[in-house]
C-alpha cells in the first residue's frame, strides 16, 4: 500500500485514547467507525479533534447510530423553522429525547445544557457530512463506490444490506448486529471492518472483523491496520478504564491476534 490506513472504532468521548492512536500512527491516514459521542466524558473534544483530523485530509469519518440519533432530531427542527409544521416539531422533539436516552445527556451535560434552539455549531458541522459506507483499496485510496479492483469495505456496523427491520441499506449499515450475519458483500470486497458491537477482543465472524472494545469505559481502543487483501494489524491501546468490563461482551466468532501497546496510567494487565 501506498498509505497506511487505519480505522478507529467507537471513541465514544475519549480524546486521550484518539490522541494516543495519532501518536501510535503519526503518518497514517484514519477511518472513523462513527459513534464518536455520547457516553463518555469528552464529546465535544473528540468532534474538535476529529474534523481536524478531516479538514488536514487525513481522515474519513463514518456515522455511527449514534451520530444518527444526534441528527435526527436536528433535521427535523431545521426543517420545522421553514415549513412550521407542527408535525416536523413534534418529530424533531421525539428525535432530541431518543438521542438524550441513548447517551446524548452526556453531551448535554458537558456542554452545561443542550437545546435544539441553540445546538452547538462545531457538533452540527461534524453531523452535516458523514460517510455510511467505504472501500479502501490495496494503495490506500478511500472509495463511495465498491472499485473494480479488491478492497476492504467499511462501516459502521455491518455491509450495506436489505433487512426487514431496516429496508434502507445504507441504514442497515448502522444498526446490524453480528448475530443477524454473516452478511452479503459486494465483488471485490475481501473482508470488513465493523464497530458497533462491543467485544472483549476483536473477533472474526465469517470476513466481517469486530473491533469494538467499549474503549469508554475499558480503556482500550482496537486500531486495525489495513494491508491491502491481508488480514489487517490489530493494535490494542491500553489507557485508563476498567478493562474487567469487557468481560460482560458476548463473545462469537474467532478471536484474531492483536498487540498491545500499554498507555500511561493504564491499569495492569
Amino acid at each position: 500500500m501506498t498509505r497506511q490506513v487505519v480505522v478507529i472504532p467507537d471513541l465514544h468521548g475519549r480524546p486521550d485514547l484518539l490522541d494516543a492512536a495519532l501518536a501510535q500512527y503519526p503518518e497514517a491516514y484514519f477511518v472513523s467507525l462513527g459513534d464518536a459521542i455520547d457516553r463518555g466524558p469528552r464529546s465535544m473534544k473528540v468532534v474538535e479533534k476529529l474534523l481536524a483530523l478531516k479538514k488536514e485530509g487525513r481522515a474519513t469519518l463514518l456515522m455511527g447510530n449514534h451520530e444518527l440519533m444526534a441528527a435526527s432530531g436536528l433535521r427535523w427542527y431545521r426543517q420545522y423553522l421553514g415549513t412550521h409544521d407542527m408535525g416536523d416539531y413534534r418529530r424533531a422533539i421525539e428525535g432530541f429525547r431518543s438521542w438524550m436516552r441513548a447517551g446524548g445527556e452526556t453531551v448535554r451535560s458537558e456542554l452545561g445544557g443542550l437545546t435544539l434552539e441553540q445546538f452547538p455549531p462545531m457538533l452540527e458541522e461534524y453531523l452535516q457530512d458523514l460517510g455510511r459506507v467505504v472501500y479502501v483499496t490495496e494503495d490506500g485510496e478511500v472509495h463511495d463506490q465498491p472499485p473494480a479492483t479488491p478492497s476492504v469495505l467499511i462501516a459502521h456496523a455491518s455491509p450495506p444490506v436489505r433487512h426487514q427491520q431496516y429496508p434502507d441499506a445504507m441504514t442497515a449499515a448502522l444498526w446490524l448486529r453480528p448475530f443477524e450475519g454473516p452478511f452479503p458483500m459486494p465483488d471485490g470486497v475481501v473482508y470488513s471492518v465493523h464497530g458497533h458491537t462491543p467485544v472483549p477482543v476483536p473477533a472474526r465472524m465469517g470476513r466481517h472483523l469486530y473491533i469494538d472494545m467499549g474503549a469508554y469505559e475499558t480503556g482500550r481502543l482496537a486500531l486495525a491496520e489495513i494491508r491491502g487483501g491481508s488480514q489487517p494489524k490489530i493494535t490494542v491501546l491500553c489507557g485508563r478504564g476498567k478493562p474487567s468490563l469487557g468481560s460482560k461482551y458476548p463473545r462469537f466468532g474467532e478471536p484474531v491476534s492483536v498487540q498491545a501497546v500499554d498507555l500511561p496510567g493504564s491499569p495492569p494487565r
